[in-house]
């Protein structure tokens, strides 16, 4: 509840004028709180004679049950887990070298589905819990909220992880929501602090600021994490574990809605978050014309080429291929920026690559604090020299032990 002290309350409007969510009016010389108030608290920071203050409701919840780190196993079409289970998985592994706990993957799909938990096990899982029904042969919001909600429940794990997917966006807040705790979404880090806290860093403030957020007072400690954030490690088949298999009590009454037809999305052949060479494009590249120069060079790479925000909203590249904080997230083996400035909402969307080459005509350009290698020029110049210098490469006869 945000509580106003009309005794010490001036009316100034500093707050009314620094409220984002217009929640806050001046009525009669003092501060007047609507149902737009969310409890962010600028306003008590803004109030210069500290006539503002926030009494929050104290949960009292017992910690000490919750344990575990339990990661979702979000599957692809053809019942597969997605790149970034394991990923997350990986990561879980190395969170538990701190905590000590074990790590549960809660594997919801269709039955037979237990096929798939010895491989989770050799990518660093302890358990595999195996929940087995018809109508978890496809995503639907109703049928894995109510299954997941119910593992989560029964399991009490400190932690829980979701990949930041299409599906994991849209059901993790459900699971927070009915869980009662908080969540953190994309995040580019996790770690535990001193506390045996998670720490959960995300970009904040449009990219301007990471912030490291907790969850003091709730739990599960919730977050998802986009895909290609952590690297995958190598399986190690000699790894133990426990496979388990759980019926569900799920009926079709609760799942209100039904797959109808999937259809791909077939505007490019690979996906840049799979690609291991991206050519991405910004604003240096001039002119909507110099893209055709960009796609041949990306041919000659065997490379797909991705773009930055500013030339998806000038309607120059599709938003399949945007990279960075509203975007994709990637890890190629090679990234090559042409033309981008570097802002932190896009570098955080790549700076896992292996190796980031820049071409920028700003010697100033941030994306050079990033770049193993880069070269002040102009796109337009230094594109075509490429080009002729891959295009003479690609003349040259193979090399034989005769001619080494």
């Amino acid at each position: 509840m945000l509580i106003v002290d009309e005794d010490e309350c001036t009316g100034c409007r500093a707050c009314e004028r620094g409220c984002p969510f217009e929640a806050i009016t001046i009525v009669d010389g003092i501060a007047t709180i609507n149902e737009r108030c969310i409890l962010c608290g600028i306003c008590v920071n803004l109030c210069p004679v500290h006539a503002i203050s926030i009494e929050r409701e104290e949960v009292e919840t017992d910690l000490s049950g919750w344990k575990g780190i339990m990661v979702w196993c979000e599957l692809d079409a053809d019942m597969e887990p997605r790149e970034v289970v394991l990923e997350l998985l990986g990561k879980a592994r190395s969170l538990s070298h701190t905590t000590g706990d074990e790590v549960i993957v809660a594997l919801p799909g269709p039955r037979g589905i237990e096929r798939l938990g010895e491989g989770l096990i050799a990518q660093g899982a302890d358990r595999v819990i195996c929940l087995e029904h018809d109508l978890l042969k496809g995503y639907t919001t109703d049928a894995f909220a109510n299954v997941l909600v119910a593992i989560i429940a029964e399991e009490r794990p400190s932690v829980v992880l979701m990949g930041a997917t299409i599906n994991g966006r849209d059901l993790a807040p459900r699971l927070a929501a009915r869980l009662g705790t908080g969540l953190t979404a994309d995040c580019t880090d996790l770690t535990i602090d001193d506390e045996e806290r998670l720490l959960q860093t995300r970009p904040a403030f449009g990219g301007n600021i990471m912030a490291s957020i907790i969850t003091p007072r709730t739990r599960p400690q919730m977050a998802t994490v986009r895909p290609r954030v952590f690297r995958s490690p190598p399986p190690e088949e000699s790894r133990e574990g426990v496979v388990e298999k759980r019926g569900t009590t799920l009926r079709r009454s609760q799942v209100r809605t039904r797959v109808v037809d999937l259809i791909p999305d077939d505007q490019q052949e690979m996906r840049v978050e799979e690609a291991r060479i991206l050519v991405s494009v910004g604003r240096g590249v001039a002119k909507r014309d110099n893209l055709e120069i960009i796609k041949e060079l990306a041919e000659l790479l065997d490379a797909t080429v991705s773009s930055s925000r500013s030339l998806v909203e000038m309607g120059w590249m599709p938003r399949s291929t945007q990279v960075g904080q509203s975007g994709k997230t990637v890890s190629p083996r090679i990234y090559i920026a042409l033309g981008i400035s570097g802002a932190v909402q896009h570098t955080v969307g790549m700076s896992s690559s292996d190796i980031i080459l820049a071409i920028n005509r700003d010697p100033e350009a941030p994306i050079f604090k990033v770049a193993d290698l880069g070269i002040v020029g102009d796109v337009e110049e230094i594109v075509p020299a490429l080009i002729r210098r891959l295009k003479m490469e690609g003349d040259q006869p193979p090399m034989t032990e005769s001619s080494m």
